[in-house]
């Protein structure tokens, strides 16, 4: 048996299987993922799912049925053990061996993880998988401490969710503000607010240096501080999973290397998702990026690509985060831009941010704004009038003319 083989199951996975039944593609696709789940969102892991507002049924990309009424193979709770490049082939831990036509590597990151005195005990989690959301759930109960530590996207989701559930929320983060490497000083000190408004705890410039408990964690240590923590909630960012593609001989570096058609330096093996490094033309540089949009154009410009065209892969990166009531939505990178503008209010928590770079829109940021968002993606790279984008009372479809 040949085919398609896909080492994965995450977004890039399921989209993958997806696209090439749509395309006609009558041969065998086999699906390899190390979970006991079937491809499933991840969003709403620190968001919805955490809160138990919604099932797993509703997390997963698709329902089981759809994989099997369409003959595409699921081995899960299965990990890939070896890729022979010349062979083309794929060693797996139950001793089976796969071949294929064409590999998807769509293997995606793992959380950072610390390793200081009680990174170990019972209660320190991370988030990633709808398992580790499982075995967190049963602590985030009313006036339980829950100790964040980091305080990026994930970590303020999660620290949301806990507020709402009654929970007090301490975020520790070692930089000079939250969400430092990813956005402004302005946008940081928005949520900061936000946050402290609702009841969480921030500390900033505090660095873990230890956790202590008798049989499971009960204080988190920063120096001389010490946090009482029922729960501990670790978000310090991911690491590719390149491992196996490098023991096959596959370039990596900062992810696994691919050109402009997803395909990494084997012309049988592509790849997409998380532990992806790729050329973006429109930003003329290579990005690896930990975006879901991405996943999901990467698999569909890798499928096609398989089945003989030549699509390129070509897309201003965005994303977005729920916390509380709000939903900030996020295209290009702030850190590109030389000029702010706002549109609207912060205080009321709808508005919009636009960076510029030589007059040129290259990202905004927009909260509770989604008509603001959706027009900006198309913005990008067009040159504004900063007024224009500042009166809220202004058509901004007038600046794609």
């Amino acid at each position: 048996m040949s085919g398609v083989v896909i080492i994965g199951a995450g977004h890039a996975a399921g989209q993958a299987a997806a696209s090439l039944r749509q395309a006609k593609y009558e041969g065998d696709i086999t699906i390899i993922g190390d979970e006991a789940h079937i491809p499933y969102q991840r969003p709403p892991l620190s968001k919805a799912y955490l809160k138990g507002e919604q099932s797993a049924d509703k997390v997963y990309l698709r329902a089981e049925s759809f994989y099997a009424d369409r003959n595409i193979t699921m081995k899960l709770s299965t990990t890939a053990t070896a890729i022979d490049t010349a062979a083309k082939t794929v060693a797996l831990n139950t001793d089976e061996t796969l071949s294929y036509d064409h590999l998807l590597i769509s293997t995606g990151s793992r959380p950072r993880k610390l390793s200081i005195e009680g990174s170990g005990l019972p209660g320190i989690h991370y988030l990633r998988t709808m398992d580790d959301v499982d075995g967190l759930r049963e602590g985030m109960r009313p006036d339980a401490n829950l100790v964040i530590v980091g305080g990026g996207y994930i970590g303020l989701e999660v620290a949301a969710v806990g507020r709402e559930l009654g929970l007090n929320v301490h975020v520790l983060e070692m930089e000079e503000r939250i969400l430092q490497r990813v956005t402004t000083p302005e946008m940081s000190a928005y949520y900061h607010q936000l946050h402290e408004g609702r009841g969480v705890h921030i500390h900033t410039s505090t660095g873990v240096t230890g956790f202590a408990g008798d049989g499971k964690v009960e204080e988190v240590i920063c120096g001389d501080q010490r946090f009482a923590a029922d729960i501990v909630i670790v978000g310090i960012g991911i690491i590719a999973n390149t491992e196996l593609a490098e023991a096959a001989g596959i370039h990596c570096d900062n992810g696994i290397v691919v050109d402009e058609h997803c395909r990494t330096s084997d012309p049988f093996i592509y790849a997409a998702g998380d532990c992806t490094n790729h050329p973006n033309p429109l930003l003329d540089r290579r990005l690896r990026l930990e975006s879901v949009p991405n996943a999901m154009d990467q698999a569909r410009v890798s499928t096609a690509n398989m089945l003989g065209d030549e699509k390129t892969y070509a897309a201003i990166p965005w994303f977005w985060s729920d916390q509380y009531e709000l939903k900030l939505q996020m295209v290009g990178f702030s850190a590109d831009g030389d000029t702010q503008v706002l549109r609207g209010d912060m205080a009321s928590n709808q508005f919009a941010v636009f960076y510029l770079k030589d007059g040129k829109v290259v990202a905004a940021d927009a909260v509770n704004s989604p008509k603001e968002f959706m027009l900006c993606k198309q913005l990008v790279g067009k040159p504004a009038d900063p007024a224009l984008l500042a009166d809220p009372e202004s058509d901004l479809k007038t600046l794609l003319a």
